[in-house]
């Protein structure tokens, strides 16, 4: 079975929480917007513990260290293709123009022979709640629900 993990950050603003998601990358997604953003997250091995994945994943999806700060553990869910995906939420801020994405290659397009690389994130952004259940993969907005569940 496999596996993520990843941290969902969040801040208040006045007109509520707000979300750090992630645009994937690569061919498949470059034009879509509903379902097309994500928790920045990643696969883990059974040795490496979720946690410890959560903050490398953010890492190398972002070209950033993980903030500090108290993490939220916001369970698991089951996405469509049967991985499970678990996370944490922490208040902090970031600036989405400082993010230097990890990338990975694929044969594009397909069989070609030809290797393209391709950013794992091509753009992050902060959103509201009600716009962030729009945009982001369908079962992870159940972490947008529990997050606002434990925010003040």
């Amino acid at each position: 079975m496999r596996r993520s993990a990843g941290l969902l950050l969040f801040h208040h603003t006045d007109d509520g929480l707000d979300v750090l998601l992630g645009h994937m990358g690569g061919p498949f997604f470059a034009r879509r917007d509903a379902g097309a953003w994500t928790i920045p997250k990643g696969e883990y091995e059974p040795d490496e513990s979720a946690w410890a994945a959560a903050r490398r994943e953010f890492e190398e999806e972002l070209g950033l260290p993980p903030p500090d700060g108290e993490a939220l553990a916001l369970g698991e869910v089951r996405q469509t293709g049967g991985k499970i995906v678990t996370v944490w939420a922490i208040e902090a801020d970031l600036d989405p123009a400082t993010i230097a994405p990890g990338t990975f290659r694929m044969e594009w397009p397909p069989r070609s022979g030809q290797l393209q690389e391709f950013p794992e994130l091509d753009r992050v952004a902060w959103f509201g709640l009600d716009r962030a259940r729009e945009v982001i993969v369908k079962a992870q907005a159940a972490f947008l629900d529990r997050l606002a569940e434990h925010s003040p």
